[in-house]
């Protein structure tokens, strides 16, 4: 059995895997929907490999992929970090609906709990919003009621990867937030320039969300390949766009990926080398998925003799 590793979210209590399990997947929006025999056997096999945090949201589906996580885990709901997010409603695949008004937040979490089976969420997410958006006294103020009222463990903040973060992060220990999660990868460093160097200063946690870029860092394609499945959300993605990533992905495989590891294993580890990043979230559609990302927990790259002071 892999030995899981474990850190501290940021100036939170919560001591989690290093190796998370996202569930984006659970909502349909990669490729295949998902039964509850499923996700039960994906969950139930990262808890016997020893992750114990999971990260969902109330728009992977209509609130779909936080009913099948709460299935999932309701005989030992103890035993695990529950993360989800706030402020959209699925309205179809790949459409939003902006909800953040502090009655809209205030229903859904609400009904966040219900889905999850669970009298508290353990970090609640500000769920890639605008800067208008956040910068409302009113919506903090009542989220952080809810941790008084023992709803709420910590709050978070999920950083769009398509605005400019300057203003939530300087602001996120003022709002109450004691975690971020941002989208970081081999392919996408951008977080590096300005958002962990000021989530070191605040000691905020960091999960770090699309760690195989999107499966590119998965291994399992290559250069002309194409997602045209029409409930994939690759599919989106621009065709220039895919085949750039592809053959970055190549170059990496011939001068960078160690012999004999896998990349997944290899990219999941190369993310968790930056003392800013407290654990890595990879999707996962099956329990081998879910086998090889836990062992990156154990990879050479994990250094944890010279992050243990920070992650202590």
């Amino acid at each position: 059995m892999t030995a899981m590793k474990y850190r501290r979210l940021g100036k939170t209590d919560l001591r989690v895997s290093v190796i998370g399990v996202g569930t984006w997947q659970f909502g349909g929006e990669w490729g295949r929907d998902f039964n509850q025999s499923e996700a039960d056997q994906i969950i139930g096999r990262a808890g016997e490999l020893g992750m114990n945090l999971i990260d969902t949201a109330e728009c992977y589906g209509d609130h779909v992929s936080e009913r099948l996580v709460g299935n999932a885990i309701r005989h030992e709901r103890e035993k695990w970090v529950v993360a989800t997010k706030f402020g959209h409603k699925f309205s179809g695949h790949l459409e939003r609906e902006q909800l953040w008004t502090v009655a809209d937040v205030r229903s859904q979490l609400e009904d966040s709990l219900s889905a999850l089976q669970t009298d508290v969420i353990d970090l609640y997410q500000f769920h890639s919003g605008s800067d208008v958006v956040f910068d409302n006294d009113e919506l903090w103020s009542m989220l952080n009621k809810q941790v008084e009222a023992g709803k709420i463990r910590h709050l978070g903040i999920s950083i769009s990867s398509g605005i400019d973060p300057a203003m939530q992060i300087k602001r996120a220990s003022e709002v109450g937030a004691g975690a971020l999660q941002v989208v970081y990868n081999r392919l996408s460093r951008s977080p590096e320039e300005h958002i962990f160097p000021e989530s070191i200063a605040q000691d905020l946690g960091v999960l770090a969300r699309i760690p195989l870029a999107s499966g590119f860092l998965s291994g399992k394609y290559k250069s002309g390949d194409t997602f045209d499945t029409e409930n994939d959300v690759r599919a989106s993605f621009s065709p220039e766009r895919v085949q750039e990533s592809l053959r970055e992905v190549e170059a990496i495989r011939a001068n960078e990926l160690p012999a004999g590891v896998p990349m997944a294993q290899w990219a999941l580890a190369w993310g968790l080398q930056h003392p800013a990043v407290t654990c890595v979230i990879p999707g996962c559609k099956n329990v081998a998925q879910v086998e090889v990302n836990a062992g990156a927990a154990m990879l050479d790259l994990v250094r944890e003799d010279h992050l243990q002071a920070y992650h202590q």
